[in-house]
């Protein structure tokens, strides 16, 4: 046997499993619709809500940066790398997010891994929702602080742990996706913000889907819920809602100096590109000038959902345009988005354990400002026939 065998049997085993999941390459923008393997497909599953990954506007603004600036950014920010638009773009999200400063990374899930570690050490205490994205939880591990996980949404099990193991701590974070990538649920951000308060722990929020989507002009959770000056670090990403790449953190100036000199992503990697910085400084300011983008991803979500339900399927407990199918079964579910893809010309990839837990597995379905009434119609009636093909509904 060679030493890299086991390779093969664990793939082989994720295939026997019905969790191997084919990567499919896109030969197009990202759109409504995009072309994969030569043929047009309805995109059921992109995080590019608004549309703005392919918005002429932003693409214009990276262009013109890119002739200006050239395609990269040469070195750390804390060497050579900072460029005037970085600059820009971080004064740009703290108005955006309505905090002191901010502070951009390359992407979300560097954000939490070099965010958490310089909030928390060993000598403190992290409570951590159980749901939360894979980057908090790595961001957890990285900084060695004792570990609390408190039940999903529950508020009284967050104080309990509270109550139970804030003394465990020097100094303490709550800290919890805003909107929960895979269900679409909503934390419970002002209770959440009363215990920090309460207990004397920072409050951290994942803004990840909430940016481009809650609140006014999609300024995010803290804002859809009023809670400016209670919540102390947002984490956002661009590459979502925003349409482009990158993450950030916002939250008072020390905080933000801080982590200039103790952030190992902004340290040790180089900077945003100057066409992705511009492009993102673009989107935001199509948001700040006007929410229709915002209502029509909205109002397509209803229209989505409403349609789904009414053929017999389970959306969830999705309170935002995330739009679970929710089927169970692993292979059934796999079985679901091929039949989608190979018949029905639906993009729609499924979401599989260790991703969900074992048997709520799921078709997400994420539609976009840019879709049109036609394509959601088009995508209920594909999820009806394929559907009752395989006995689902």
């Amino acid at each position: 046997m060679g030493k890299m065998d086991w390779v093969r049997e664990e793939i082989e085993e994720l295939k026997r499993a019905g969790r191997y999941i084919p990567i499919r390459v896109l030969q197009s923008a990202q759109g409504a619709w995009v072309k994969i393997d030569g043929v047009e497909m309805l995109n059921m599953c992109s995080n590019n809500y608004l549309g703005l990954a392919n918005h002429p506007e932003v693409r214009k603004a990276a262009i013109e940066a890119i002739e200006e600036f050239g395609v990269g950014a040469g070195a750390v920010r804390s060497i050579a790398g900072t460029n005037e638009l970085h600059i820009k773009l971080e004064e740009k999200l703290a108005e955006f997010k309505g905090m002191e400063a901010s502070l951009v990374l390359q992407g979300g899930l560097l954000a939490n891994l070099g965010t958490i570690p310089v909030l928390v050490g060993k000598e403190d205490v992290v409570f951590s929702e159980e749901l939360n994205h894979a980057s908090i939880i790595d961001g957890v591990r990285l900084s060695k602080a004792k570990k609390v996980i408190y039940r999903h949404i529950d508020m009284e099990d967050l104080e309990k742990q509270l109550k139970e193991h804030r003394k465990d701590g020097k100094k303490a974070l709550i800290i919890t996706d805003g909107v929960f990538s895979m269900d679409g649920d909503i934390a419970p951000l002002p209770e959440i913000a009363e215990l920090g308060e309460k207990y004397d722990a920072m409050v951290y929020v994942d803004d990840a889907h909430g940016e481009g989507v809650l609140g006014s002009h999609g300024r995010g959770i803290v804002d859809h819920f009023h809670l400016h000056g209670k919540v102390d670090v947002e984490m956002g990403t661009l590459s979502k809602a925003i349409g482009v790449m990158g993450g950030f953190v916002s939250g008072i100036e020390e905080l933000i100096d801080l982590l200039k000199q103790r952030c190992r992503p902004f340290l040790f990697s180089s900077a945003l590109n100057p066409g992705d910085t511009a492009a993102a400084i673009k989107a935001i300011e199509i948001l700040e000038r006007d929410d229709s983008l915002v209502k029509k991803l909205w109002d397509n979500a209803a229209f989505l959902k409403k349609g789904l339900q009414d053929i017999g399927y389970d959306t969830g407990q999705s309170k935002t345009p995330i739009t679970p199918v929710m089927i169970g079964d692993e292979k059934k579910t796999v079985e679901l988005s091929k039949l989608l893809y190979s018949e029905e010309r639906v993009f729609a990839s499924p979401i599989v354990y260790p991703t969900v837990p074992l048997g709520t597995a799921r078709i997400r379905l994420m539609p976009s400002a840019v879709h049109t009434k036609d394509d959601l119609k088009y995508a209920i009636d594909a999820f009806e026939r394929a559907g009752r093909k395989l006995g689902i509904i």
